[in-house]
């Protein structure tokens, strides 16, 4: 038995506030038609396990985990994949009738990504772990996955970085690719080496997903859907192809959804982004998102050191001295170069 969730006062407040309106008015849902309330039950837990425009699936937190279609109240702000939720289920079997959700419970992480329409958006919630894929095909960047790490990072949510398609090196090109990522084992990052064709790196990746709540995150084509296929063979993802023209990968995942591992624990697949956006931080927070340099801060000469020539850098001397990556340390002046030239001319203003 589930143990049932425990509301706030403020949460108690907007239940019986959308009662009280139920009883008294024909409201709508965010659908815009008018709800019929004779089709809902009584609240209950949930886990939204899918999210596709403005409906969700619903996962019961009792044994029988049953999964419910849902509507989503106009006064959420936002429903993401791994909510956790209390619900009103439909009680018929037609299809025309879904259930409500009525509450989302406050989140203990989340994942966002800022959108130049919409500003920050949350794709996932509750998560534990981020899996950071790269991959041999399109080219390895090490710059997008710093990118990706300092996203980690601000959202306080521990990452491992995964490289892909590793079939496709020679023994030797092995060799320099792993020398080249020794610099992330070097400050704490897990580096698992992957390969869908020959296996190689699943055992390892299954064992860190275990007992988890995962995020994939990586451009098109890194392979993440073939990783999901050859961990979790039930879930049946489409697999897409590197485009010979842009030698970028074809989005294949057009839904955020969560994803049970056999084994225990869970994976969220979200829909790839190409890049991931980093201009709505200030570059205090691009900094401290580089985990190396954030002994050295507070130590500089100059109170606003911009961290380049300014004299009595701490993080300077220390790039001069072999103590941080040189790749890194140039990896986040390009980050910091990035932010005002990718900045929405609004936010700008």
């Amino acid at each position: 038995m589930s143990k049932k969730t425990k509301l706030s006062k403020n949460q108690q407040r907007q239940i019986a506030k959308n009662r009280s309106k139920r009883l008294n008015t024909n409201i709508t849902h965010a659908s815009g038609r008018p709800e019929d309330t004779s089709s809902l039950g009584e609240l209950i837990d949930g886990r939204v396990i899918s999210r596709f425009g403005k409906q969700a699936i619903v996962e019961t937190t009792s044994a029988d985990r049953d999964q419910h279609k849902c509507y989503i109240r106009r006064t959420i702000k936002s429903v993401v994949c791994g909510d956790q939720v209390v619900f009103r289920p439909s009680t018929t079997l037609e299809e025309r009738d879904r259930g409500i959700i009525e509450v989302v419970i406050d989140r203990k992480s989340e994942l966002s990504r800022p959108d130049y329409y919409d500003g920050l958006k949350p794709i996932a919630a509750n998560i534990d772990q981020i899996i950071v894929v790269g991959s041999i095909v399109p080219a390895l960047s090490t710059h997008i996955i710093d990118r990706y790490l300092v996203a980690c990072e601000h959202a306080r949510i521990s990452p491992i970085i995964v490289i892909n398609k590793v079939e496709l090196l020679t023994n030797e090109a092995l060799v320099q690719v792993e020398k080249d990522l020794e610099v992330y084992t070097q400050i704490g990052y897990r580096v698992i080496m992957a390969s869908c064709v020959s296996q190689a790196g699943l055992d390892a990746l299954s064992s860190v997903l275990k007992d988890k709540v995962n995020v994939l995150v990586g451009q098109s084509g890194v392979g993440k859907s073939s990783l999901i296929n050859q961990l979790l063979p039930d879930s049946q993802e489409t697999v897409g192809e590197v485009s010979g023209n842009s030698g970028l990968g074809q989005h294949t995942t057009t839904a955020a959804k969560l994803i049970p591992f056999s084994l225990g624990g869970e994976l969220i697949d979200s829909p790839g982004v190409r890049e991931f956006g980093l201009w709505h931080l200030p570059v205090q927070d691009i900094t401290q998102g580089f985990v190396e340099l954030r002994e050295y801060l507070g130590g500089c000469k100059f109170s606003d050191c911009t961290h380049r020539n300014d004299p009595g850098c701490l993080i300077r001397e220390a790039v001069e001295l072999n103590k941080i990556n040189n790749e890194r340390y140039q990896s986040y002046l390009k980050i910091v170069d990035s932010l005002e030239q990718n900045r929405p001319a609004y936010i700008k203003e």
